[in-house]
């Protein structure tokens, strides 16, 4: 039986998030049975000192309703499957999920399958809280996911989550707002970071007062690609110290400060107000009011629904011209285990039906990224709607080109999204100099992650 606990309606990006690199966002077999790592048995002896004989295991996660609704769908699938076993599903919106899943993890009552996104399975999992997936190897098997999306959940030679799905944070652009300012679309295999501030600057010319040449996207994110691609090094080392230098932070607000001056984005103001996460259609991409944006690739099908356009997705800028490629695959969000669960192995069975069975995907699809499981993906892409699929097709075109080098942050990095976001009002708003800003960031971050 489903039981939903604390429904409601969610924004969603990065898983980001994150990440975002920092919260920031976006992706084993696929056998009918759903349960390739271990039978149905093994559920009943673990449970074996159960009165009932039966399981209960709760499932958090963040969503809105159409989210929660298909996740509900595989869970009663799963139920079906193993009568032994009582998922209750936990849903929140986004906002408050991690303020609430740090409440439950410091009580020691955490959900046993915990969604996670960005830095959150290392700092989980630096903290003790999250179990090491070897133990469950037999439940949970990963030969068939993405070794890349793994990596986003490995640490200290740790397996600690599992990719729900894998996505990248590339480059939005609506061909309609480039027709209307007579700015053809750029070659995205060649282009430069000055093309694009050309670019923008020219589209916000050529068109009406409100629409923009590109939104101001200024994020961890961001500026670990940025950083990546110039210096070949992102914001951390894989010992979790800082590795940007402020002189390449300096650099990006320098670019995005005469962006703004050249009205290529929006007023600090704007900028300010559209911060954070937003829906979709609360950007300016989705509003129609963008030519360019910065995002996850599995965002393209809202962003499509809220603008009403053929959007489509690009390579960041000077990707053929760097030291090193910025893009990377992320895990668009990932599944992990409470250390102090009571049914592991349980979870460990859900885990498993979620990520690698056909059936599971069949309801979810590309929902939490696309499947990084090689053989459900290519179960499931014929039934993958034009908008998903654009991005399975983006993806498949870069894969090999991007950079496999992915350090997601240390304990304390999630909060490098506040810590960007206010200075980058600050420089925004001229009430400190970019020269600072780069300082303030490298200091800042180092103090959080110490």
């Amino acid at each position: 039986m489903v039981h939903i606990v604390g429904k409601g309606a969610a924004r969603f990006g990065r898983t980001a998030t994150a990440t975002a690199a920092a919260v920031f966002l976006l992706a084993a077999c696929g056998s009918d049975d759903g349960d390739s790592g271990g039978d149905e048995a093994s559920g009943d002896e673990a449970s074996g000192d159960e009165a009932s004989g039966d399981v209960s295991i709760r499932f958090a996660w963040w969503g809105n309703p159409e989210r929660d609704e298909i996740t509900n769908q595989a869970i009663e699938a799963f139920e079906a499957e193993h009568p032994n076993i009582d998922v209750e599903g936990d849903s929140i919106d986004f906002d408050g999920y991690f303020d609430r899943l740090a409440t439950e993890v410091a009580a020691d009552n955490a959900p046993d399958v915990i969604t996670l996104g960005g830095a959150f399975p290392r700092e989980y999992g630096e903290r003790g809280a999250l179990l090491d997936l070897s133990e469950v190897a037999e439940q949970l098997p990963t030969d068939d996911i993405d070794e890349a999306a793994l990596s986003n959940g490995f640490f200290s030679d740790v397996q600690y989550s599992i990719p729900t799905g894998v996505n990248t944070f590339a480059m939005v652009v609506n061909p309609d707002v480039f027709e209307e300012a007579g700015v053809p679309l750029p070659d995205d295999e060649t282009w430069t970071w000055d093309d694009y501030v050309e670019i923008a600057a020219e589209i916000s010319e050529n068109t009406p007062d409100g629409t923009y040449g590109a939104a101001d996207r200024t994020a961890p994110d961001l500026i670990d690609l940025y950083s990546r691609q110039h210096t070949g090094d992102g914001l951390y080392t894989e010992d979790g110290q800082i590795a940007i230098a402020p002189e390449t932070a300096r650099e990006w607000w320098e670019l995005t400060t005469q962006m703004m001056e050249s009205g290529a984005t929006p007023s600090a103001t704007i900028t300010s107000e559209l911060a954070g996460q937003p829906g979709p259609e609360q950007t300016l991409m989705g509003q129609g009011l963008a030519g360019m944006q910065f995002d996850w690739s599995n965002q393209l099908p809202a962003l499509r629904s809220a603008s009403e356009a053929d959007l489509q997705l690009m390579r960041a800028p000077g990707e053929s011209h760097g030291v090193a490629s910025g893009m990377w695959l992320q895990a668009s969000q990932s599944y992990g285990i409470y250390s102090g669960s009571d049914h592991p192995e349980e979870a460990a069975q859900l885990i498993d039906f979620l990520v690698n069975t056909e059936e599971a995907a069949s309801y979810i699809q590309a929902d939490r990224g696309l499947p990084a499981n090689s053989e459900v993906l290519e179960a499931i892409t014929p039934e993958l709607d034009e908008d998903t699929a654009a991005q399975a097709e983006f993806i498949a075109e870069i894969e090999d080109e991007v950079n496999p080098d992915l350090i997601i942050g240390p304990e304390g990095s999630t909060e490098s999204v506040g810590i960007v976001q206010r200075l980058n009002d600050e420089v925004l708003f001229e009430r400190i100099s970019p020269e600072d800003a780069g300082q303030r960031l490298v200091d800042e971050l180092t103090a959080a992650v110490s």
